[in-house]
């Protein structure tokens, strides 16, 4: 039986739909791809730690509604804020790396 395999790969169908790295669609795609990552890894870091949204927040010296927001992907963090987050809340060390 000779099928038509229409199966893409993920690297191929966001090359498609937002183009190649480098073009502005597909730079905000990736934009907002870390952000979201962002909030995701606090949100497991946080789970991990056995802690709640409101936990966090009075460990890092900001409030519930913000860690949520984060978590969510509705603001985004400042860096001096991030760092808080992860060495006083979580009682991580943040390390940043920059690929070019």
């Amino acid at each position: 039986m000779n099928r038509n395999n229409n199966t893409k790969t993920l690297d191929r169908f966001i090359d498609e739909q937002y183009g190649a790295l480098g073009t502005a669609k597909r730079d905000k795609l990736e934009q907002g791809f870390e952000a979201f990552k962002i909030g995701y890894l606090i949100q497991q870091a946080r789970l991990e730690k056995g802690l709640t949204q409101e936990e966090l927040a009075e460990k890092c010296g900001t409030n519930k509604s913000y860690i949520s927001k984060l978590e969510n992907n509705v603001k985004e963090v400042r860096l001096s804020t991030l760092q808080k987050i992860v060495e006083l809340g979580l009682g991580g060390h943040l390390e940043l790396t920059i690929k070019l």
